[in-house]
């Protein structure tokens, strides 16, 4: 399902509320970081990883203003746009980094878990959505949640936000589709006939930054792909969501 699911892109709007982030005492934090940090219960964090992340988005020149807020991307937005043809297009893994502040609005009926879930990235064109979780241990955790439409996966991405950067640099048209998570994106590309080029600059960021490697499969990341539905998934994010009505 390749292609066809990526994100809309946004236009730029002056907003008084971003304008307002650069206060005194917020001068030290870059705006996507500021806007998302803004949204989050005392519970959450932004962990370093991502903040190094949002940080370099901004020093990229990757985020932009618009009618949702400040809006983070791997990859410049209208360099990919321009260049995307039926068959294929650049830059990597499509995601897009902003604040959500009413998740809860969405997701749940139940009372109690409002400080629980904050989404902080779409993952597909479809609606999916990634987000800071706390477990019933009080860890945090980076999921995902389907958008019911297209995407139904709704597990935990990873544990550790070095992984997750891992996960979206091995270059995936979006990272919804878990169907494609035992493939790599070569074979994936193959199977849908579209091409995503890797973003090689975002790649060489993540290992060199972390010291680490890109996996060849998501697989290697997201252990438990369970969907919504799915009855003794054995993963612990797709149980509470059943749980709490989602």
């Amino acid at each position: 399902m390749a292609g066809v699911h990526s994100s809309l892109i946004l236009a730029k709007l002056n907003s008084p509320h971003i304008a307002a982030l650069y206060t005194k005492e917020n001068l030290h934090l870059n705006l996507l970081q500021k806007t998302i940090q803004e949204t989050l219960p005392d519970s959450m964090s932004i962990p370093e990883p991502l903040v190094k992340l949002f940080d370099w988005i901004e020093s990229n020149g990757l985020a932009e203003d618009t009618v949702i807020g400040r809006v983070g991307y791997l990859y410049p937005i209208e360099k990919m746009r321009n260049e995307w043809t039926d068959s294929q297009r650049p830059g990597g893994t499509l995601i897009e980094f902003y604040a959500e502040a009413k998740s809860d609005d969405f997701y749940f009926v139940h009372k109690g878990v409002e400080n629980r879930l904050r989404i902080f990235a779409r993952t597909g064109g479809d609606g999916s959505v990634a987000a800071f979780w706390i477990d019933d241990n009080g860890e945090q955790k980076i999921v995902h949640i389907g958008s019911g439409s297209g995407s139904i996966l709704a597990c935990v991405l990873a544990d550790d936000a070095v992984d997750f950067l891992r996960l979206i640099a091995i270059g995936y048209d979006e990272i919804c589709w878990n169907e494609d998570f035992d493939k790599t994106p070569f074979e994936s590309f193959k199977e849908n006939e579209f091409t995503v080029k890797p973003n090689l600059k975002f790649q060489d960021w993540v290992v060199h930054e972390f010291q680490t490697s890109i996996p060849k499969t998501a697989l290697e990341i997201v252990k438990t792909p369970a969907e919504f539905g799915d009855e003794n998934s054995g993963d612990i994010f797709c149980e509470w969501l059943e749980e709490n009505g989602a």
